[in-house]
């Protein structure tokens, strides 16, 4: 079984980490951050999935677990007798994967209930009076948009405009649940991190995107948003970076966003055959998972059948 452990828990996540650092700047940034999300979070799932396999495993070796399966416990532990801290460190790691997960889980619900505002406006746009720079899209049915008068009162009108179209773009994207999905991966394993941060990015460079393409100006986008930048860092206004409305509070961000909008503007399209390698990979360790899932069941079986 540990092939399993090592190339789902292991290699799998290293190489989706990998792929996605060559392609973050060659595939469109919608494109790019759906199929990052998505093929983290199936990495993420197939690594659990074996780690859950794995804890069952370490309790099947305990000889009174073994009695009562009626299973002999020294063919279990001899199925991983080279490695035989494989099966604790799973349980181990089970263990702070759900507990990991329910606090993010938490976190998630508060942010939401700490942006809940009411809506009285058909655009959808809600304009608060609060003196610190903030806009973000509140997700929801119907989503929302909120704007402080601070930062209202610092941008001209068609910078303005390029402000809410970003975020308008991030609701009609579905850009949280992205963002959503990337950090849940990443809790599963935290080799995955870094991919949810390019998933971060991915998601603001795609609004920018739809941004420019709402005002005609590129250019006006990237100054719209390093303005709204550099003022909210100087009054402390940022919202914290591990909060899902602040999509793009990650350090880096923004010079990344604001470069991409005044280079040439490109398609992305020339690579884009490569996108299938990061799903294929996903996909592929997500059904050998069910072979780890089989084979414990099936060493179960035999230990049954030799046990004393």
């Amino acid at each position: 079984m540990f092939d399993h452990f090592a190339w789902s828990v292991l290699a799998t996540p290293v190489l989706v980490l990998v792929i996605a650092w060559l392609l973050v700047d060659r595939l469109r940034p919608d494109l790019a951050a759906r199929v990052f999300a998505w093929s983290a979070i199936a990495a993420a799932v197939a690594s659990t999935v074996n780690l859950a396999a794995f804890a069952l495993k370490a309790l099947a070796e305990l000889p009174s677990v073994a009695t009562w399966g009626g299973w002999s416990y020294q063919r279990v532990v001899a199925d991983t007798a080279h490695v035989p801290w494989v099966s604790w460190l799973s349980l181990v790691w089970l263990v702070a994967v759900v507990v990991l997960g329910a606090r993010t889980w938490r976190r998630h619900r508060a942010d939401l209930r700490a942006v809940a505002v009411d809506c009285p406006t058909d655009d959808g746009l809600v304009l608060v009076p609060d003196a610190r720079i903030a806009a973000f899209a509140v997700p929801g049915s119907p989503g929302h948009i909120v704007v402080t008068s601070g930062l209202r009162d610092l941008l001209d009108d068609r910078q303005f405009d390029a402000v809410v179209a970003h975020e308008r773009a991030h609701l009609d994207g579905g850009h949280h649940r992205l963002v959503w999905l990337a950090r849940l991966a990443a809790v599963a394993n935290p080799v995955l991190r870094p991919v949810a941060r390019q998933v971060e990015y991915l998601v603001e460079r795609a609004a920018d995107e739809v941004a420019a393409v709402a005002i005609g100006d590129r250019e006006q986008v990237g100054r719209a948003i390093g303005h709204a930048a550099l003022a909210a860092s100087a009054a402390g206004s940022a919202r914290p970076a591990g909060s899902l409305m602040a999509l793009g509070a990650t350090p880096g961000i923004v010079p990344r966003r604001v470069a991409a909008l005044f280079a040439p503007g490109r398609d992305g399209g020339r690579a884009l055959w490569t996108s299938v390698l990061l799903p294929l990979l996903a996909v592929g360790t997500v059904v050998w998972t069910g072979e780890c899932v089989y084979d414990l069941f099936e060493l179960l079986h035999l230990a049954g059948w030799d046990g004393p």
